[in-house]
């Protein structure tokens, strides 16, 4: 009796957690679904997902000078603001001073998922910084763009390769 007792617990015990289990994965399933669908690439439950789901939330919102809020944001007021939602890290408040004081500069090969990516489209040539985006991953990077708002857009497309300047991981 003990013998059926025992295995009876044990029985529901393994249908019970099989269940929560693959409940969990589908609902991840879903999640990354939904996020490639938003994003425009495949994402998987091995990518950075609080940034890919905080992201998500921001495209869209429309481009304003020094704004930090998803009703307008700028470039580096939109990269603060997502860094401070995901990593809990404030970021200086200027595209020149993200770089200088809160980056450590990295190859163009070495960019990985959170990094900041610079540019510059300035049509005096200046050497300065003018544009940050987060990298995302395979070559896409998302930004607040001053025509289109918060964009996901991919650093192969010419604009991007002519203004790309340097990549920066966040200390």
């Amino acid at each position: 009796m003990k013998k059926i007792l025992y295995w009876s617990i044990l029985f529901l015990a393994l249908a019970l957690s099989s269940c929560s289990s693959s409940r969990q994965l589908a609902v991840q399933k879903s999640k990354t679904e939904q996020l490639s669908r938003k994003l425009g690439f495949t994402v998987s439950k091995r990518d950075n997902l609080p940034l890919f789901e905080e992201v998500s939330l921001w495209l869209g919102a429309p481009y304003r000078y020094g704004g930090t809020t998803r009703t307008g944001a700028d470039c580096s007021g939109f990269v603060g603001a997502v860094y401070k939602n995901v990593y809990h890290k404030s970021l200086q408040r200027t595209v020149a001073n993200m770089y200088s004081k809160d980056c450590q500069r990295i190859g163009k090969r070495r960019v990985k998922s959170g990094d900041l990516v610079f540019f510059n489209f300035s049509k005096k040539k200046r050497r300065g910084l003018t544009h940050v985006g987060i990298f995302l991953k395979n070559g896409y990077f998302v930004h607040a763009s001053t025509s289109k708002g918060v964009i996901v857009s991919h650093l192969s497309e010419n604009y991007y390769k002519k203004g790309w300047r340097k990549s920066g991981k966040v200390w």
